[in-house]
């Protein structure tokens, strides 16, 4: 069975903040137990760093919560669900295999389906925040960082798989030994070490790709947009038009320079990265032979 989302959660939500207390030997956090009308569990909201906040939930709802985003600016957010999963309607997916990179910028309105019982973390921070954790010197953005902060545009997501790594940083935030200004501190570096491990593979994967120099700088960062989005959309991707329109090209350009990029079509991408996934769904084991043949169909045909 199915909950959704309605107002009054806001309105309970608020109630039971209220009613939580709050640590008074940790002035940067709060608690808060989840609301009776829902289901039982608490979040913990903690300020790690100036504008950096983690989150840290143990919850479990008495069934599954459908809610709807919507279309608003969204702060730049880094995510690992240790139990649960939560899916949107475009085929992303947090949880059971994968982590979430949600970009700073406006995010679309979508459905989101979440499971009754979820342990997660996640922390927000302003975008500009990534030039003084990762500096380079002239107070800007690196360049390697810079879809991450999209302004007025559409947001990026990316959702790099869980490893063993990611799920140890993961369960040592939630199960952090010390206190006060100590906790803070540890959890600090901790969210840093998450930050690194959920980008390695992406920074990794731009390190390989050499810029063209007939290509134009404009053009290329569209082109790493277009592929950005096929990456965040392999259920449900748009057509090669739809996809040049969406970042502010010609079909033809579009192909040509991820050719050049890539050393790929843009068709073979969206194959290769599909078929990733496909296989992903075989490993999880989450579904039978026959639920996986079928999914894997009406993903190589859609």
């Amino acid at each position: 069975m199915t909950i959704t989302h309605t107002p009054e959660w806001q309105e309970w939500w608020a109630e039971a903040r209220e009613n939580s207390q709050q640590n008074s030997l940790e002035p940067f956090e709060s608690y808060s137990e989840v609301p009776r009308q829902l289901g039982k569990g608490y979040t913990r909201s903690i300020e790690v760093h100036p504008q950096v906040w983690l989150e840290i939930s143990n919850c479990e709802y008495y069934d599954d919560v459908l809610s709807q985003g919507c279309d608003c600016d969204h702060p730049l957010e880094f995510a690992v669900r240790l139990s649960g999963k939560i899916t949107d309607e475009f085929g992303g997916q947090l949880g059971e295999g994968y982590t979430l990179i949600s970009g700073g910028g406006i995010q679309r309105k979508m459905a989101l389906l979440d499971s009754q019982a979820q342990v997660y973390i996640i922390f927000s921070m302003p975008p500009e925040l990534l030039a003084t954790f990762f500096p380079t010197g002239d107070g800007e953005i690196p360049k390697q960082l810079r879809f991450l902060a999209k302004g007025n545009e559409w947001q990026t997501l990316l959702y790099p798989k869980t490893t063993t790594a990611i799920q140890t940083v993961a369960q040592q935030i939630v199960n952090c030994p010390y206190h006060g200004m100590t906790k803070r501190l540890y959890l600090q570096a901790k969210v840093l070490e998450l930050m690194s491990l959920q980008l390695a593979p992406f920074l990794a994967e731009q390190a390989l790709v050499q810029p063209s120099p007939r290509l134009k700088a404009q053009t290329i960062a569209r082109i790493h947009h277009a592929r950005e989005i096929l990456l965040s959309r392999l259920e449900n991707p748009p057509s090669i038009l739809e996809l040049a329109q969406m970042v502010g090209m010609s079909d033809r350009t579009l192909q040509r320079g991820f050719q050049e990029l890539f050393g790929t079509t843009a068709f073979s991408y969206l194959t290769e990265k599909r078929m990733e996934w496909a296989e992903q769904l075989l490993r999880q084991g989450n579904m039978t032979i026959a639920e996986v043949a079928n999914k894997i169909m009406q993903i190589l045909s859609g």
